[in-house]
């Protein structure tokens, strides 16, 4: 599970930075990627990247900013082209549907392939044997809002040694191990399940969060989360245009992920007037000062979503 952003500035493009977009990569789990917003030229940065556009699943408006939407119909027309047959659902605020269906129809655009577009107010708005979303509203100058990421526990592995001591070789009776059931031998010894299979691996929670300035919405969002994404338009020398403009701060960005306990944060959603990545060390630093696990977000670039060891919560587990 992998983190991987397409755009990180605030407002409008610049010649160092695309406006918002971040995809999640769930490479063994779904073989697909999420996305999160979708600004213009989301589907430029998509070529630049080891993404494919037939590979996406699933796709999360977090407000209906134009720096926040206003690469979406584009983005949905090229997908049928580069090979997008499967279904596609789209989640957003109330007013998103009428959006799309303006944008796509005016344009005569073709979509070769099921759409939908789930309108949602927050709470839990999708759910399947792997993985739930949930959303919750944030405070900004139009309803914005964050996303909650749960992956489900899976099982522990098998202790094969074990498993062999007893003369059972790999097979179906495994998979039913694996399962919780208790299984016999050809030779009639009784395995119990609990004895042979290890503790379950604790799913990841990922945090994306949309524009927002402090508010009381974000915690639940982020309570215990692996990876928080959060909004740091400026640095806290700015705390009172951030205010005004309904924005965060580096600092309060990581406020929030201290007080939620949270493994790692990872900052984005620059304001222009920082023009590079060594422009924005500072605001990189006054947030490790309160939360040492920050990183800033890098187009292009790769961050894994590890899962905490058991007894480290800080910690990383070798096999993500």
């Amino acid at each position: 599970m992998e983190i991987y952003f397409l755009g990180t500035n605030a407002g409008v493009p610049t010649l160092q930075r695309n406006v918002t977009s971040v995809a999640l990569r769930l490479l063994e789990e779904r073989r697909s990627f999420w996305m999160f917003d979708c600004g213009e030229g989301t589907q430029h940065q998509v070529l630049r990247s080891p993404l494919r556009l037939g590979k996406l699943e699933k796709l999360f408006i977090t407000h209906l900013h134009g720096d926040h939407l206003f690469g979406l119909p584009g983005l949905l027309s090229s997908r049928g082209y580069q090979g997008g047959t499967g279904p596609l659902t789209v989640y957003g605020p109330p007013g998103l549907k009428a959006y799309l269906d303006i944008s796509l129809s005016v344009s005569q655009s073709r979509i070769p392939y099921a759409i939908e577009i789930v309108e949602h107010s927050g709470g839990l708005i999708f759910e399947d044997d792997s993985f739930k979303v949930e959303a919750g509203l944030l405070e900004h100058r139009i309803d914005s809002y964050g996303y909650r990421v749960t992956e489900k526990d899976s099982p522990g592995n098998l202790n094969t040694e074990l498993l062999q001591s007893y003369g059972l070789k790999p097979g179906p009776l495994y998979g039913l191990l694996k399962k919780g059931q208790d299984v016999t031998t050809e030779e009639g010894v009784l395995i119990r399940a609990a004895e042979v299979v290890n503790a379950p691996k604790r799913g990841r929670i990922i945090t994306v969060l949309g524009d927002t300035r402090p508010c009381k919405g974000t915690l639940p969002l982020a309570l215990d989360a692996d990876l928080i994404i959060h909004e740091a338009t400026f640095g806290h020398d700015l705390k009172d245009m951030a205010y005004q403009y309904h924005h965060s701060t580096a600092v309060q960005a990581a406020e929030l992920a201290r007080e939620a306990g949270g493994r790692e944060l990872l900052l984005t959603h620059f304001s222009s007037r920082y023009t590079s990545q060594e422009e924005l060390l500072p605001l990189l630093m006054e947030a490790q000062a309160i939360f040492p696990q920050t990183l800033l977000a890098e187009e292009f670039c790769t961050f894994p979503v590890y899962r905490r060891s058991p007894g480290n919560p800080q910690g990383n587990d070798p096999g993500k």
